[in-house]
């Protein structure tokens, strides 16, 4: 058995204040907040993840495919996840990281929904997805509520011969 190990990392700032644009991480809508900025829903928790699928597969996502499929009217950022995942390959998934920074909204709640979100879009069981968060005691624009920062460690396995 070989193991690969995906690094992903992605942030994006918030929209004003009163904005409609729903904020989306992990799949899940966090109610009562603005938005993140970007051409898609922004999704900084399904971009990294993407990223680190990408780390390991070797095949980037987020850039050129994910800008046509958003120019096609794909902004949902499961769908980018979907397609990163499409080139693992004789690749296993068996553990997904994620770590967020930022000052708002509160994550520890909504952490359950998101693990049963990420892990039906990726077909692996909650169990393998592991979530933290952190303010950073606010010396960072994402500790200071500015937007959110989010990296990811996911750890695949192929199959030796």
């Amino acid at each position: 058995m070989r193991l690969r190990t995906g690094l992903g990392q992605d942030s994006h700032r918030f929209e004003t204040d009163d904005s409609t644009k729903p904020l989306v991480l992990g799949g899940v809508v966090f109610d009562g907040h603005p938005g993140l900025s970007g051409n898609s829903d922004a999704d900084v928790v399904l971009h990294a993840i993407t990223n680190a699928v990408s780390g390991v597969t070797g095949v980037n996502i987020l850039g050129k495919v994910s800008d046509a499929m958003c120019r096609a009217g794909v902004t949902d950022s499961r769908f980018y996840l979907q397609e990163a995942l499409k080139h693992l390959g004789e690749l296993r998934i068996s553990h997904v990281s994620v770590s967020l920074e930022c000052a708002r909204p509160k994550i520890s709640p909504n952490i359950p929904q998101m693990r049963a979100s990420i892990a039906a879009i990726m077909g692996i069981g909650e169990r393998d997805i592991g979530i933290t968060a952190t303010s950073g005691e606010g010396l960072t624009a994402f500790g200071r509520g500015e937007g959110v920062a989010t990296t990811v460690i996911l750890t695949a396995w192929e199959p030796g011969d």
